[in-house]
């Protein structure tokens, strides 16, 4: 692969539209449509960052015994979705702080302890140069309903028979179903 160019083609609230031109290995030109939490990309090192642009919430019960998942409707899927707890990394916070504050906004809990914060790794590469950081722990409290008005979000914790019942037939995101289905085994 050889990058040859960048164009922004939109910006939006959250996301901007670029179209990259590259040459294959066989020599042939390709326009690959990709979305950036970036608004000023020029060149390939910067689709290439290493920010962690959001976070995503891997909280269980303090004695490990439930797993926080968050019912979500999601205008991109048409319906809900079961989800993690996740959101963006605000300018000046660390993937911790946005965690704790994430988490609190669209459940109410409260983050107890982090156990650990895995590298920033991609959120949907076939679309997006956008990474997360995944922040696994444990959380308190009671539920609430999400502070924003823009998010239609009902939370709860799942014990292994359930989740392994909603991998059945529910409507999840990928990272969640597939963390879901390891956690159950």
């Amino acid at each position: 692969m050889e990058f040859e160019s960048i164009e922004k083609k939109y910006s939006g609230k959250f996301i901007h539209y670029y179209n990259a031109t590259y040459k294959t290995a066989l020599g042939n030109t390709k326009v690959y449509e990709m979305i950036s939490r970036n608004g000023s990309i020029q060149g390939i090192e910067d689709i290439r960052s290493d920010k962690c642009d959001a976070v995503v919430l891997i909280i269980h019960t303090p004695d490990h015994s439930k797993i926080l998942l968050n019912h979500e409707f999601r205008m991109a899927v048409g319906g809900v979705a079961v989800n993690f707890p996740a959101g963006l990394v605000d300018p000046g916070e660390t993937p911790e702080t946005a965690a704790a504050r994430e988490l609190w906004e669209e459940t109410g809990l409260k983050l107890e302890k982090i156990e650990e914060i895995l590298p920033a790794s991609f959120s949907g590469v076939g679309i997006t140069n956008e990474r997360s950081c995944c922040v696994i722990g444990t959380a308190t409290g009671d539920f609430t309903p999400s502070t924003s008005d823009e998010e239609e979000i009902t939370a709860g914790w799942y014990s292994k028979e359930e989740v392994r019942e909603m991998l059945k037939d529910t409507n999840f995101a990928a990272r969640t179903q597939a963390y879901c289905y390891w956690w159950c085994k």
